[in-house]
């Protein structure tokens, strides 16, 4: 007997022989038979059995148990009895009797959707013609029921059905009469067990498992067993961070109140509270046992947080660690082990044992993975160089400033360092993986009273020397780094516009030198061709030479930027902006800035700062003749324009979270300042190069050289007055969470709150005196067309005289032009 319900018979047999169970015998199987079957071959359940005729079995003993154990593994049968049907001399005849299992027809579900239906199927894993026996039906029955409970329906009931079929013989269908009941949600989280820690800050570290509260909207109250065991971890890792390092769940139960609600009761043990003792160090001979004191940052009676020490000996990007002292200096192979040396108490002593190793060499700096951007790009903002020491820093760097370069999926960048502890030397492999970097514009506008249409093109990853080359056009050469742009902007015969510039981030391509060359020109007319007596048009030409460079100091995250810009205005019996209608005027200015940025990713920042300050000028022309500037016409004290121009900006990214897999929410806060200045009373404020505050930002038709600077909540240029202002300001909060990382189609959504103003001059100006508002927004970055946004903000502050310029707004934005 195998079983309840598998017999081992010898029982039965026709001859007055019989065997005596007490007193083993060998025989001869003389013939087997098999009994009971309708759909199965005999000679191949024979053959499964391991029994032959001709072969010698003990009787009592393990021939037939095993027999019977091959024929159930096989889980076609109910039943098994192996017996004799009579011995002749040394030769036993036996007889296999099986009861075959049904076979599954179909199966069918009541009581549900099809969607839900369509799941089931796809987790139950049955087909037709399949065994059915009790263990499928009981499995089935425990697969559907846990798949409700994780939707919430923790009191779901499946009965099982089995039909058998009127036409096919041993062939059932079953059907799963399921019973969802009502959505269960939790009324109650009692824990019971915790004495010092408060229960509601408890109750928050259940990110999941929520109780029933009429103001939750984003978080259901269902509760769910997965979830619910994954909250208890996030329960244990809150309390071990509190010191008790020996906090348990003693058990959890449910309570039902009714078909819709429970109560659930967690238990706890907390233990101990302990706390930081001694700190010994052993092994260090590099670095000081005060120095390593000073960076681990743990005092003696601080509450023991395991994890906080593994962070301060290991990783702490923040505030720097302890093996980054080491791996910095090139002690690869060093490794730091603490080992809780002592317990009293509730106070733990540790030993931090070092073994500091030599320091490693890099060898060699590959790169694995770029399909499209050529090596020596990618090696030239490379920080690990062969023949230097190791330095874990240099890598975290490189793989900021690869991710900066928006060529690769950030979240793809990866390092694999290759030691060599005999030789003392390092492999450093780093893996890229291509990403789109090319951007187009398409759109259209409306601005002068006409539709504008603009059409642009940036190729961020651009090659010039692969121009000549026939087989560099896939579909432009690329690879090298530069960037191209060009951009056409036109409404028909009334304006146009042409843009066009080039940057080569690396000039000479040994030094992070930027040269950057742009030229444009625009073209506004009264649609009457060229020669004809009544045209009317203004032409405005322009070119700017540029030259960046990185510094080392105060610190590598420092630009110097240094450009020159001229600008020539043609007007042709044209009055329709400036004061006179006839003649030229030239803008000839330089401009030099200086910025530090830090952030940690170009698309969604999550902590680090950009920080610029910049002043433009053109020479003081004024200052340099002894010309009468207040009794002469504007066209000809307006010839050479003449003014210098200060803006300042800063921005900070500051995340929330303790992890790099919890920087989601981020705070932006950022403030801007400009400020246009003259040197000639006589002259007064140029009315070139002014401000305009308000709106979203976009440039349309800009005659006069203006700055535009969005502010939600307002329309454009509202909180200018008509000529432009030549002082403004303007602060933002912004709270961001992303819906999306992924780098083909970055989304995150908004909420923020913004004041700014702008002045005609600056005797009027003041930091206080602002416009308000508040709103929300998403944003999507797109390869192909850049960052677009979209706000809806309400400007709190109406404008005097202009009704509908605030309240609700919203506004389109693209590639920051808000900001």
């Amino acid at each position: 007997m195998l079983s309840s319900n598998v017999a081992y018979s010898q029982e039965k047999q026709t001859s007055d022989d019989r065997i005596d169970y007490t007193s083993p015998k060998e025989y001869f199987i003389g013939g087997i038979t098999i009994s009971g079957v309708k759909y199965l071959d005999n000679n191949v359940l024979i053959m499964i059995s391991g029994l032959s005729v001709g072969d010698k079995i003990t009787i009592p003993g393990d021939d037939i148990a095993k027999a019977i154990k091959k024929l159930w593994k096989q889980g076609l049968f109910e039943n098994i009895v192996i017996t004799y049907t009579k011995i002749q001399g040394d030769k036993i005849y036996l007889d296999i009797e099986l009861i075959e299992m049904p076979k599954l027809n179909r199966f069918s579900f009541r009581n549900i959707r099809k969607s839900e239906a369509d799941d089931l199927r796809d987790e139950l894993g049955i087909v037709r013609g399949d065994a059915v026996n009790e263990n499928v039906i009981i499995r089935s029955r425990n697969i559907i029921n846990q798949y409700f409970i994780d939707k919430g329906f923790y009191f779901v009931e499946t009965n099982v059905i089995q039909k058998k079929d009127t036409v096919l013989s041993n062939q059932i269908a079953l059907v799963f009469d399921i019973k969802k009941n009502e959505k269960v949600k939790i009324n109650e989280i009692h824990i019971v067990g915790s004495k010092d820690l408060d229960i509601e800050q408890l109750k928050m570290k259940l990110k999941e498992t929520k109780e029933k509260r009429w103001y939750r909207v984003w978080k259901k109250s269902k509760y769910i067993k997965n979830d619910f065991d994954e909250d208890m971890k996030t329960v244990m890792a809150y309390y071990n961070k509190q010191g008790y390092r020996d906090a348990r769940i003693i058990g959890d139960s449910i309570v039902k109140i009714n078909d819709k609600l429970v109560d659930l009761y967690i238990n706890i043990n907390e233990g101990t509270r302990f706390y930081f003792g001694e700190i010994n160090w052993v092994g260090n001979t590099k670095y000081s046992t005060n120095i390593l004191n000073r960076v681990l940052g743990i005092q003696r009676g601080d509450v023991y947080d395991r994890e906080m020490l593994e962070t301060r000996l290991f990783m702490d990007m923040e505030k720097g660690d302890v093996h980054s002292l080491y791996m910095n200096q090139g002690y690869l192979f060093s490794s730091i082990t603490p080992v809780e040396s002592k317990i009293k108490g509730d106070t733990i002593d540790l030993e931090v044992r070092i073994y500091e190793g030599k320091q490693a060499i890099v060898s060699s700096v590959t790169v694995k993975g770029n399909t499209k951007t050529h090596d020596n790009v990618i090696l030239r903002e490379i920080r690990t160089k062969p023949g230097q020491l190791f330095n874990r820093a240099d890598i975290i760097r490189t793989q900021r400033e690869l991710a900066q370069l928006q060529y690769f999926d950030p979240q793809k960048l990866n390092v694999n360092p290759k030691p060599n502890p005999a030789e003392g030397t390092v492999d450093i492999e780093y893996i890229v993986e291509e990403t789109s970097s090319d951007q187009i514009e398409m759109s259209l506008g409306w601005g002068m009273g006409a539709l504008i249409g603009t059409v642009g093109v940036s190729f961020n990853n651009f090659s010039l020397k692969g121009v000549g080359d026939k087989k560099a056009w896939r579909p432009i050469p690329s690879g090298d780094g530069q960037k191209l742009s060009l951009r056409i902007q036109s409404n028909g015969i009334y304006y146009q516009s042409y843009s066009a510039s080039f940057t080569e981030p690396w000039l000479g391509g040994k030094k992070p030198m930027a040269l950057s060359v742009s030229a444009y020109q625009s073209v506004q007319t009264n649609g009457q061709p060229i020669g004809a007596p009544n045209r009317s048009a203004i032409t405005i030409s322009g070119i700017t030479v540029g030259l960046g460079k990185r510094l080392k100091w105060p610190d590598d995250y420092f630009q110097l930027y240094q450009s020159i810009s001229f600008q020539n205005y043609n007007l042709n019996n044209y009055a329709q902006v400036f004061s006179f209608d006839n003649g030229n005027s030239n803008n000839l200015s330089y401009t030099v800035a200086l910025s530090r940025n830090s952030v940690d990713a170009p698309i969604y920042p999550t902590t680090g700062s950009e920080i610029s300050t910049s002043f433009q000028f053109t020479p003081p022309y004024s200052l340099l003749n002894n010309k009468d500037y207040l009794h002469m016409e504007d066209s000809e004290k307006f010839n050479w324009i003449e003014y210098y121009k200060i803006k300042v900006k800063f921005s900070w990214f500051t995340y929330f979270g303790k992890s790099s897999a919890e920087r989601k929410l981020v705070l932006h806060t950022r403030a801007k300042f400009g400020f246009l200045g003259y040197y000639n009373e006589d002259i007064g404020y140029s009315p070139f190069e002014r401000f305009y505050l308000g709106g979203d930002g976009l440039s349309g038709y800009s005659l006069d050289g203006r700055e535009l600077v969005g502010m939600r909540g307002y329309t454009n240029n509202s909180l200018s007055p008509p000529n432009g202002a030549t002082v403004y300001t303007k602060y933002t909060m912004e709270l961001r969470y992303p819906i999306s990382t992924n780098p083909m189609a970055t989304v995150f959504i908004l909420a923020f709150v913004e004041a700014g103003n702008s002045w005609a001059t600056l005797d009027q100006f003041n930091p206080y005196d602002v416009h308000r508002s508040a709103g929300v927004g998403t944003r999507i970055y797109l390869p192909m067309f850049g960052l677009l946004g979209l706000d809806w903000a309400y400007g709190y502050d109406p404008i005097p005289g202009f009704p509908g310029m605030a309240g609700n707004q919203f506004h389109f934005s693209m590639n920051g032009s808000i900001d």
